[in-house]
């Protein structure tokens, strides 16, 4: 056996260890336990504290590697920023492990292709060999892209799950006589037991509205870092009543009621899409399973008894 052959083995042990470990990291443990703990124990930033250790110092060592492919204009800097603060990604190293991952990915990728196709002993050379570099390292290039969006759906998912209980237990706050700045604190302490997402969000604006800044910007901030589209309704509401002297808990009861018909217009819809999606699945698979069952039989009559008296006869 050749070391080309033991190393392409050693990867491949590499991977299959990695996605095992990772699956029993997060099959692991009891979630009712988990869930107790974080409430007992309402100091949960300990925990990621050496994650962060760990990703600032991958930061530091893949920073010219990340180089390679990172962008110097203003404008996309500032559009990938919020996409990471819409990820809840708020450290400095994520953009550098995220570039490095870019090129890391970009040159592994045509690598792992190269020595599959070499112990493959695959037959091609020149064009076709070249068209499979170049589409191994166009999906490692755009692979960090497809995470990052879905971490980012994950995160707006949860929001907008857990949004509707946040703004009733606000309702609630104003119309018991608590100020909008006390509210959100009072939700923000509250919702972390249902959403920790959500909450650390909240947490952010009472702290930049106990730093000085003004109410519409830290709210404007709230609805630009979750980048949903429920929380910003809210927010412009929020900042129309403030400016306008209207009542807040009525603003909010109102806002309370819009939010619960879209999410019903949005079950709605999907619920409407359900037979168009199961008509595919129903032509491919389940008509084809039907027609063998019921029509197989008779065509297995007729090859047997038709076939041969219309041969016999001619």
């Amino acid at each position: 056996m050749s070391m080309l052959q033991i190393g392409f083995l050693f990867l491949i042990f590499l991977a299959v260890f990695g996605v095992i470990w990772a699956l029993m990291m997060r099959l692991s443990g009891n979630p009712l336990q988990q869930r107790l703990d974080m409430v007992a124990n309402s100091a949960a930033a300990s925990p990621n504290r050496p994650v962060s250790r760990l990703a600032s110092a991958l930061a530091k060592r893949l920073s010219g590697l990340a180089k390679l492919s990172a962008s110097d204009k203003d404008e996309e800097q500032s559009l990938l920023r919020i996409r990471f603060m819409n990820a809840g990604m708020r450290g400095a190293s994520a953009p550098i492990l995220y570039f490095a991952a870019k090129t890391g990915f970009a040159l592994l990728f045509p690598a792992l292709s190269f020595m599959y196709l070499s112990l493959s002993h695959s037959h091609a050379t020149g064009n076709s060999l070249l068209f499979y570099l170049l589409s191994s390292a166009a999906a490692g290039y755009y692979l960090p892209n497809k995470v990052l969006e879905s971490l980012i759906k994950r995160r707006q998912r949860e929001i907008f799950e857990s949004f509707p209980d946040a703004l009733d237990l606000m309702t609630v706050c104003v119309e018991a006589g608590l100020a909008m700045d006390a509210a959100l604190m009072r939700v923000a302490d509250e919702m972390k037991i249902g959403s920790k997402v959500l909450s650390e969000e909240l947490n952010l604006v009472t702290l930049e509205l106990r730093a000085g800044l003004s109410k519409d910007r830290a709210l404007r901030n709230l609805a630009m870092r979750t980048g949903v589209e429920d929380v910003d309704a809210l927010v412009a509401m929020l900042i129309q009543a403030e400016r306008f002297g209207t009542s807040i808990a009525d603003s909010l009861r109102v806002q309370s009621d819009q939010l619960r018909t879209r999410r019903r217009q949005r079950a709605e819809e999907a619920a409407a899409k359900i037979a168009l999606k199961l008509l595919f699945p129903l032509i491919f698979f389940i008509f084809p399973s039907l027609l063998v069952v019921l029509m197989g039989p008779a065509v297995i009559q007729i090859t047997r008894v038709l076939l041969p008296s219309m041969g016999g006869g001619n």
